[in-house]
């Protein structure tokens, strides 16, 4: 748990410590008043990095660097991000000075966001990050192979745009190295998704007092036991296409996840009441899966949402939340504080 965190010309904030409770805490201000930068800043000294932005636009405008420093049980955890002269982040914890975070370094993180709201509705790289970000928490070298696929792919797609046309021989290698990590990629969100799959639907009706039987569904473009030999295939066999279109089209960053709901596809049916309860039963089942995952309970990081959701899915979520440590931001307190029986602390954010 985050006990303080101090910010220094992170974002509009020039130099500020905010004190925070072990359960719920409340940011409440007016609109651009910097109460996302805030809970940007928790996400940030969590994982290291933020869900909105590029690490140089962290630095306050104007400023050669920023720094987050915050007090997690006894140790102290800081965050240097440096905009001049060189561009550069360190992390500081434990004595130790890191270039880059793994997973055992970070501590687990589930956040709730607008855009989340969009998840079912928006881009196949929405869902797929969805998994990914996810996977990443969970397994340990998730995040160095899912750069390695996106650097291995990067490498074949400018071969495929190279002015003179590239042989079989000469991508042979990085269709190998792409097949091999890409069957990795896949199974393991397959894997998360048959997971998910498993717990949503019970969520789902608990939260929507409905009997809609829901599903989700990972559409992996090759069976999942022979998908590094069948995908290899594809990309030795599918050259012209590819170089004609510039990029590579087949492997998991072409995939997506499908959810159903009583047999037909959520995005062309489901209300929007639908759509934001299944994404409410998604983050509650993310929490219980970091928290075995991790052994050890996830921050949770709600950012103006209270507000989109009704009254009986309020009450959901505040049951979770008396579970783990959360920080909610919102422009009216109010609509938040009773839907607790405990008091909760507010953060002020003046702006």
């Amino acid at each position: 748990m985050i006990s303080d965190i101090r910010l220094q010309q992170f974002r509009s904030y020039m130099d500020e410590t905010f004190e925070c409770s072990p359960s719920v805490n409340i940011i409440v201000g007016p609109n651009a008043s910097g109460k996302t930068n805030l809970l940007e800043a928790i996400l940030v000294v969590a994982r290291g990095s933020s869900y909105r932005a590029r690490d140089q636009e962290l630095v306050a405008f104007e400023k050669p660097w920023a720094r987050l420093d915050a007090h997690v049980g006894n140790d102290l955890r800081t965050v240097k991000i440096v905009s001049e002269p060189q561009p550069a982040k360190t992390y500081e914890f434990d004595g130790k000075v890191y270039k880059r975070l793994t997973q055992q370094h970070t501590l687990p993180v589930v956040l709730f966001e607008p855009n989340h709201l969009t998840l079912l509705s928006g881009s196949p790289d929405q869902r797929r990050n969805y998994l990914d970000d996810l996977l990443e928490q969970t397994i340990p070298n998730h995040a160095a192979m899912r750069r390695n696929y996106r650097r291995v792919l990067a490498q074949r797609n400018a071969l495929l745009k190279r002015a003179r046309k590239p042989s079989n021989e000469e991508l042979f290698p990085w269709n190998l190295r792409l097949s091999e990590l890409g069957a990795l990629l896949a199974r393991r969100r397959a894997e998360l998704a048959a997971t998910i799959d498993s717990l949503v639907g019970d969520h789902y009706r608990a939260l929507a007092k409905a009997t809609t039987k829901t599903r989700l569904e990972y559409g992996a473009q090759f069976p999942l036991e022979s998908y590094e030999s069948r995908l290899l295939e594809k990309l030795e066999s599918s050259l012209a296409v590819d170089v004609m279109r510039g990029f590579t089209s087949a492997g998991p960053h072409r995939e997506d996840f499908t959810v159903l709901f009583d047999g037909h596809i959520a995005e062309e049916t489901a209300s929007r009441g639908e759509t934001r309860t299944f994404v409410l039963a998604l983050k509650i089942i993310e929490l219980e899966i970091l928290k075995q995952a991790r052994d050890m309970p996830p921050l949770l990081l709600l950012d103006d949402v209270f507000s989109e959701l009704d009254g009986a899915r309020r009450h959901a979520l505040t049951d979770q939340l008396k579970l783990y440590q959360t920080f909610i931001t919102t422009t009216d307190a109010d609509i938040v504080l009773k839907n607790f029986m405990a008091k909760a602390q507010i953060i002020p954010i003046t702006g």
